[in-house]
C-alpha cells in the first residue's frame, strides 16, 4: 500500500474545486436557495486558500531545513573571502 501525501493533497486547486463541487451539488440536491450554496462555496474556497498557503510554506520551510541539516554546519556557512584572511 502506498503512503499518501496529505500536503500534496491538500493544496491541490483541483482536489479543493472537486470537494467545494461535490458539496455544492449535495446542497443543490438538498434544495437550499442559491445564495447559501454560494456562501458555502466561497467559505471552502477561502478556507482552501488560507490552509494551501499555510501547508506550502510549511512545507517548503521543513525542505530548507532538511537541506541545511544535511549539509552539516561547516558546508552551510559561505566560503570565506581570501583576501580578508590574507590582509
Amino acid at each position: 500500500m502506498t503512503k499518501i501525501d496529505w500536503v500534496s493533497k491538500l493544496t491541490s486547486r483541483k482536489f479543493w474545486m472537486a470537494l467545494t463541487g461535490f458539496i455544492s451539488g449535495l446542497l443543490i440536491a438538498m434544495h437550499l436557495d442559491e445564495q447559501t450554496v454560494t456562501q458555502v462555496s466561497g467559505i471552502i474556497m477561502s478556507g482552501a486558500s488560507v490552509l494551501a498557503y499555510i501547508l506550502g510554506e510549511a512545507w517548503a520551510d521543513a525542505a530548507g531545513a532538511q537541506t541545511s541539516v544535511e549539509m552539516g554546519p561547516e558546508e552551510a556557512k559561505p566560503p570565506e573571502d581570501p583576501t580578508e584572511a590574507n590582509g
